[in-house]
């Protein structure tokens, strides 16, 4: 039960909020949440947009009985009314002077009082699963529970993220030992979700994020070179067909010019037109046209009679369902990384193959042939060069070295 409770001039005066339910006078159907707010003997009622029916209250814990996973952003929403409410008698309680009911009521109905920061963060992550987003709920979740832990059952409201709170956030994570790109993706999102609420006008924008860092480090090199993509072809899998198809997949999205192992998961068989991959990036929503080659043909042929009764292009998924069919592609990923760990070890390389080195490795190879950074852009379906220029960092300190070597080698050193 959420209640507020504290004295105010003397003992007998006080102020109470309370959440209360009201049952529909029609059999079956949803009654109304609403607030109970009392003081000096004056009572109102702050009517919410909440509807549940009877079964889903507690009427003894005047709360939403708990278990129930799509009830849970209504119970969230309320513990930031409560919290805003409170806060609201706190500021009237503190001025030292007489108000009423109707000055706490007025209060939470300025536009800017009752946006909790977890409440419209929670409401961006349903928005991406309703719309089977999956990957970005899936990374909106983890960087609200990152949140959620700094805030240790605080509610902030979005107003109240400025410079000062977003940099509070950052020395959290730093002394945590985050590493600097995991910083960099929870800020981002928090500022996502913030930039979100400027654009629907819930906020002004005062730039907060501008002494924080949202960029991106270069990562370590990921790609292997042509004539391991050689070896891997020429290897002798035929008594592992699990390592085989790893292998195919990983050469398929090296032919297709690094296609995600996400996207590679979800082609249909209806993508593949007149000789061309049409397809839509899930992390940019990007719509790409791939011609397809003979390499790439054969390894569609190879498996094409194990997908047969699916609408997808190679046999990993057998769902069609959006959040089924995405945790059988979390699963999938698990399992090829693994498979390639154990192709990276049979080529002599540790465990330095994984989903993302195909991808890396073309873009090297491209770059390696002097293909031009915008068509390597254009062709892994980045947004922007500034990208692309971050998969080829390491090619060009490699270049560089090498080009250090023949001229010590000259030397005869």
């Amino acid at each position: 039960m959420y209640i507020y409770d504290k004295p105010f001039y003397d003992i007998c005066t006080m102020a109470k909020i309370k959440v209360k339910f009201r049952p529909s006078t029609i059999r079956g159907k949803r009654g109304l949440i609403y607030y109970y707010v009392s003081h000096r003997q004056d009572v109102r009622h702050i009517t919410t947009p909440f509807r549940i029916l009877p079964e889903e209250w507690d009427e003894e814990r005047q709360d939403i009985v708990s278990g129930k996973k799509e009830l849970e952003w209504v119970r969230h929403r309320i513990e930031c009314d409560m919290g805003t409410l409170q806060k609201i008698v706190g500021e009237l309680m503190q001025a030292q002077a007489a108000f009423s009911a109707d000055d706490i009521v007025a209060r939470f109905h300025e536009p800017e009082r009752h946006v909790c920061l977890l409440s419209y963060f929670q409401e961006q992550i349903w928005a991406h699963t309703a719309c089977n987003r999956l990957g970005t709920a899936t990374n909106y979740r983890s960087a609200f529970s990152r949140l959620s832990s700094f805030l240790t059952g605080r509610s902030p409201l979005l107003s109240e993220v400025n410079t000062r709170f977003v940099e509070e956030y950052q020395d959290h994570l730093q002394q945590r030992g985050i590493a600097r790109n995991s910083l960099s993706f929870h800020m981002r999102i928090l500022r996502a979700v913030y930039n979100k609420a400027v654009r629907h006008g819930l906020i002004e924008q005062t730039f907060p994020f501008r002494n924080v860092y949202t960029g991106i480090d270069h990562t370590r090199k990921r790609a292997v070179s042509e004539d391991i993509i050689t070896q891997m072809m020429r290897l002798n899998l035929e008594k592992h067909p699990s390592l085989a198809f790893a292998r195919d997949m990983f050469l398929f999205s090296f032919f297709t010019r690094g296609m995600a192992f996400v996207d590679i998961v979800f082609l249909r068989k209806s993508n593949v037109q007149d000789g061309f991959i049409r397809y839509t990036r899930h992390k940019t929503g990007q719509q790409l046209t791939v011609r397809i080659e003979s390499c790439m043909k054969a390894i569609i042929d190879r498996y094409a009679p194990f997908a047969e009764n699916t609408p997808y292009l190679f046999p990993m998924l057998t769902q069609d369902d959006a959040k089924k069919s995405f945790a059988q592609y979390k699963s999938e990923l698990r399992s090829y990384n693994n498979r390639l760990m154990q192709i990276s070890r049979m080529l002599g390389l540790g465990d330095n193959i994984s989903s993302y080195t195909s991808r890396h490795s073309w873009a090297t190879a491209a770059r390696n042939h002097n293909i031009p950074v915008s068509i390597i852009s254009a062709g892994m379906g980045h947004t922007s060069e500034r990208t692309t220029q971050i998969y080829l960092a390491s090619i060009e300190n490699t270049l560089v070295d090498n080009a250090n070597k023949g001229l010590l080698d000259s030397f005869r050193l």
